[in-house]
């Protein structure tokens, strides 16, 4: 039986958002605590991770507050290792398909994640070094990954948990024209994401993952959208003006 766990996350965070949606499915008993990261606890680096980054998870050890870390507990961070943690932790969640070729499958899936979604979609809505073609591409380059039906590899999986929530993130995101492209581009991108016949396969995939319970009860998009609006609401004002 697994020992105690503590996740160390915040709302905001796409990366801890990936653990967490694995520990749903897993129907995982944890505890959580949120990391405020513009404010960071002072213990958290030294006794947590010396990264001073979310996600990260106090594991085993005696049972103490989650802000009084023990040192008696293992420490692990980063999403990805974290994510094949719980995957190796509740083996009846099936988040790593036993079958090797599958598995080997979701692998590639969440590496794809990382070396062409992942760029881009920071490239598009956080650094504005990305056009709305390079964002569709991205799209299309993921979407040649998913089977006919199901999840990225027929069941769900960790390469499902890896992807959305960056996807959810970027759709409050344009929705709500937070990001730094060009002022009124970023609903149309999302309804061209929604919409397009090319795009129809990875469309349907969005609407499986995000309404599933471990999606719903870890996502809180007012949250999010608050956060960007901090971000990017007075720069989008400043951008509006002087282009008047």
């Amino acid at each position: 039986m697994p020992e105690i766990l503590t996740l160390y996350t915040a709302k905001v965070c796409p990366y801890a958002h990936r653990v967490e949606l694995a520990l749903a499915e897993a129907k995982a008993n944890f505890k959580r605590f949120e990391i405020d990261l513009a404010a960071k606890p002072e213990w958290y680096a030294p006794k947590v991770n010396p990264a001073s980054k979310v996600p990260a998870v106090a594991y085993g050890g005696p049972d103490v507050p989650a802000d009084q870390p023990s040192s008696e507990s293992t420490k692990i961070a980063e999403s990805l290792v974290l994510l094949e943690f719980v995957a190796d932790l509740y083996p009846s969640a099936n988040l790593l398909p036993k079958d090797p070729v599958k598995r080997a499958q979701a692998r590639f899936f969440i590496d794809a994640v990382s070396t062409k979604f992942n760029p881009t979609y920071f490239g598009y809505s956080v650094t504005g070094k990305s056009s709305q073609a390079d964002l569709i591409k991205a799209f299309k380059d993921i979407q040649a990954l998913l089977p006919e039906t199901g999840y990225a590899v027929g069941e769900y999986s960790i390469a499902d948990a890896a992807i959305i929530p960056f996807i959810s993130r970027l759709f409050v995101g344009l929705e709500n024209d937070l990001g730094l492209y060009a002022i009124g581009e970023g609903p149309k991108t999302l309804e061209l994401i929604k919409t397009s016949p090319e795009l129809k396969r990875i469309q349907q995939y969005i609407q499986d993952v995000t309404s599933r319970t471990s999606f719903v009860s870890t996502f809180d998009s007012e949250h999010i959208k608050e956060k960007a609006i901090k971000r990017y609401g007075n720069l989008n004002a400043t951008r509006a003006t002087s282009s008047q």
